[in-house]
């Protein structure tokens, strides 16, 4: 395997040379086009911004079905994605570093900001990309600027505003696998240049690629309708009133693993113990517990149900050379799921029934102000304040049956209620202090205060713990700090298409309770925030007249006090709880590069050499010799991963074009679980995709047909503990070659 993989590799550093990253723009012409982005809060050249960034459109999104924060870390090599069997279960890494939890009063490592609104819980972030204008991947610590968190990085998604001009598409795609997606939207004047608005929405739906052997029913899919709003309010030249608002409403049936193997692999010993008992009812079900399985057979098909919305207010004002802007904001998710926990559908003496019901409402709002002064003069800046106050209010309970050896049943219950209350009060800045014309210093600070408030209180049938259920208990408590984050670096444009940048950022998250399900006393104690320092240096440049572009980046990140999930056992089944884990790092290489060799061709490739490891892992007191961790690989943090595409223009009339795509990923083994278990390692895998598309920019129409996974790879994009034993992996929607086509009208 190693000898594959470094021959794989090989070829792909090659092509690396004279291929570009995801910045996915308009194949044709010679020559590599501009991109905007606003990762400094401004509008600005991609090459001006003294931050490693990645970049995809809206419509490259469309065109390589890259639908959500999942599809998009296949597109973003720096970016990686923990699916589960829930929102409250999945997470975005940036860099390797990520925040694994489902506690409402933890913060996320990597913000995800949408129009300018920071989202509080990763599972609003698993939001479906609709009328995206650009996603910006933003990469290390963005706290001076991009909110509440952001220590690993933050994700800048900006929607398409309203048109002044009447304009319309409708947009159909089929996939085999029974994948519907349809959308289409309006946009235009209501009020001749005053007002206009634009109304979009969606439906999508998959029926699934695991089939549940007991209900007879077809799984892992989803059911996905939303649609969103927005009124452009201009009553003047100097003032710009946008008012949006978007809703999701999401069923997912993705259940919690599928069998891969009986047995269990230990750190560090690699002893692997089988369980009979299990291996003897999956027999009994019809299920092979092997990789590449697509069965399972539980008697409770596992189900979420959520919505997500809100609504936002941003007012740009044009106050002489000054900028003031103004964004008020309410979001709104519920969260509904029901889980077949033990992952099985028989009971015996031997492994219990285990089912959870979960419910929960968040809503948050938030204030921010910011004024950005006029650029070119000694110092320019932008500065403001931000507010956020978030309610979380949850209730989960968990139903065990077990069977004794005289055929009785005995049933046993828990059921929480919980919820957290969170505040947070910030200034910040960020400075240009302009040497030159073409040096500057970079100087950036917040100053934030957080509160956060949880409470707890569960009730049990059993006074002692039992399976995966805690006795009852009850709790509240509070925590608040006073902390900073900040930016210090230098640029100097060497000319218009070379820039040098070189910056130190200290990053900051928020105190943190451990507030879930089966909160006992140890975990009533608040984490302590986390924190890093981060160095980073980079060259984005262009050469042969814009017709080739390398963009670099090298970065060193430590962190400490790093807050994350540590396994426990329950009554013999495994559950986590949240610690500060000690001293973390990621260190590595980055590029993006583009190449127009000839007209209509745009070669790409985007890389990331990433080293994410445990420097010093705090072992909790009385835990097993095995918790030592380190110098061992952070979670979801591959080495390697590669991401080429070659798009080829064919003018075939006047108006008449045929686009051929193909792309291509690769990633090298990923860990998967923090306890180093060597089963839960992914090994390397690539994924080869294509498309080729006819488009008529007369008749504004382009129908395209892909095909996703050429090479048929199988993969798991999960790996995992069973609750009771084995081990589960998770299918991907790729996990198989699929075909799609995908039609497009303009209006």
């Amino acid at each position: 395997m190693r000898n594959r993989d470094t021959f794989g590799l090989s070829v792909l550093l090659l092509g690396s040379t004279i291929l570009s990253g995801p910045a996915r723009a308009d194949a044709a012409g010679d020559q590599i086009e501009d991109i905007v982005v606003t990762a400094t809060r401004r509008t600005e050249r991609l090459q001006e911004v003294p931050v490693a960034v990645s970049v995809v459109s809206g419509e490259s999104a469309g065109l390589h079905a890259l639908n959500d924060a999942q599809d998009l870390s296949t597109a973003v090599p720096t970016l990686d994605f923990r699916t589960g069997a829930s929102n409250k279960d999945r997470d975005i890494f940036i860099r390797g570093v990520g925040t694994v939890t489902t506690s409402p009063g933890v913060d996320p490592s990597v913000s995800v900001v949408v129009d300018g609104v920071v989202l509080a819980r990763p599972g609003q972030a698993t939001l479906d990309l609709l009328d995206i204008d650009q996603i910006e991947v933003l990469r290390g610590p963005q706290g001076t600027l991009f909110g509440k968190n952001a220590t690993a990085g933050a994700i800048n998604v900006t929607t398409t505003e309203p048109r002044p001009e009447f304009h319309a598409y409708a947009d159909a795609a089929y996939f085999t696998g029974d994948e519907t997606r349809i959308k289409a939207g309006i946009s235009g004047e209501l009020i001749p240049g005053k007002l206009s608005a634009s109304f979009s929405g969606v439906a999508s739906d998959f029926a699934g690629n695991v089939d549940n052997l007991y209900t007879g029913q077809t799984v892992n899919g989803y059911t996905h309708d939303g649609g969103r709003a927005k009124f452009l309010f201009t009553p003047s030249d100097d003032l710009k009133i946008t008012v949006a608002a978007d809703y999701l409403v999401s069923r997912d049936t993705v259940p919690t693993g599928v069998w891969v193997s009986t047995a269990q692999a230990a750190y560090p010993t690699g002893a692997v113990t089988n369980n009979l008992a299990l291996a003897g009812v999956l027999t009994s079900e019809g299920i092979k517990a092997a990789p590449g399985n697509s069965t399972v057979s539980t008697n409770i098909d596992s189900n979420t149900k959520d919505y997500n919305g809100g609504a936002s207010a941003t007012v740009d004002w044009a106050i002489g050379p000054y900028s003031l802007t103004s964004i008020t904001a309410y979001r709104k998710w519920q969260n509904v799921q029901v889980q077949d926990y033990d992952q099985l559908s028989t009971l015996t003496t031997s492994i219990p029934s285990v089912a959870d019901r979960g419910y929960l409402q968040f809503n948050q709002v938030s204030q921010e102000v910011r004024l950005a002064s006029p650029k070119g003069g000694l110092v320019d800046y932008v500065t403001g304040f931000y507010f956020m106050h978030a309610v979380d209010n949850e209730t989960y309970g968990r139903g065990l049956e077990t069977l004794g050896k005289s055929g009785a049943i005995t049933a046993n219950s828990g059921l929480s209620t919980f919820g957290t209350t969170g505040s947070d009060y910030a200034a910040f800045g960020e400075a240009n202090v302009n040497f030159t014309s073409d040096f500057r210093a970079i100087l950036g600070l917040r100053l934030i205060h957080d509160d956060l408030d949880y409470h707890f209180h569960r009730v049990s049938t059993s006074p002692v713990a039992v399976t995966a259920i805690q006795p009852a208990f009850t709790s509240a408590g509070s925590t608040s700090d006073d902390n900073y984050s900040d930016r210090f670096g230098l640029q100097y444009d060497v000319s218009r298409d070379v820039t040098a940048y070189a910056t130190y950022s200290r990053g900051y998250m928020a105190p943190a309770y451990n507030t879930f399900f089966n909160m006992v006393a140890s975990s009533t104690l608040a984490l302590r925030p986390e924190t890093n320092n981060s160095y980073e240096a980079g060259l984005k440049s262009r050469w042969l007249e814009n017709k080739l572009q390398a963009d670099l980046a090298v970065f060193d990140t430590e962190f400490d006090n790093y807050q994350a999930n540590f396994a426990d056992l329950v009554g013999g089944a495994l559950v986590t709880r949240l610690i500060n884990a000690g001293k973390v790092s990621t260190k590595g290489v980055e590029g993006d590069l583009s190449a127009r060799p000839i007209d209509n061709l745009t070669l790409r490739q985007s890389f990331a050499w990433t080293l994410a490891r445990v420097d010093h892992f705090a072992c909790p007191a009385n835990a097993a010799s095995s918790c030592d961790i380190d110098g061992e690989p952070l979670p979801f943090a591959p080495n390697w991963k590669l991401d080429g595409e070659a798009s080829y223009a064919i003018p075939l009339t006047r108006e008449l074009t045929l686009l051929a795509d193909t792309d291509y990923r690769w990633q090298s083994r990923v860990q998967y679980q923090l306890t180093q278990t060597p089963d839960t390692v992914q090994g390397a895998y690539g994924i080869w995709n294509a498309s080729l598309t006819l488009e008529d920019d007369g008749d504004k129409w382009r129908v395209t047909g892909l095909v996703k996974n050429l090479l048929d790879t199988h993969y798991a994009s999960y790996l995992a503990h069973g609750n009771l034993g084995g081990l589960v992996g998770w299918v991907p929607r790729d996990n198989s070659r699929y075909f799609g086509i995908d039609v497009h009208k303009d209006f």
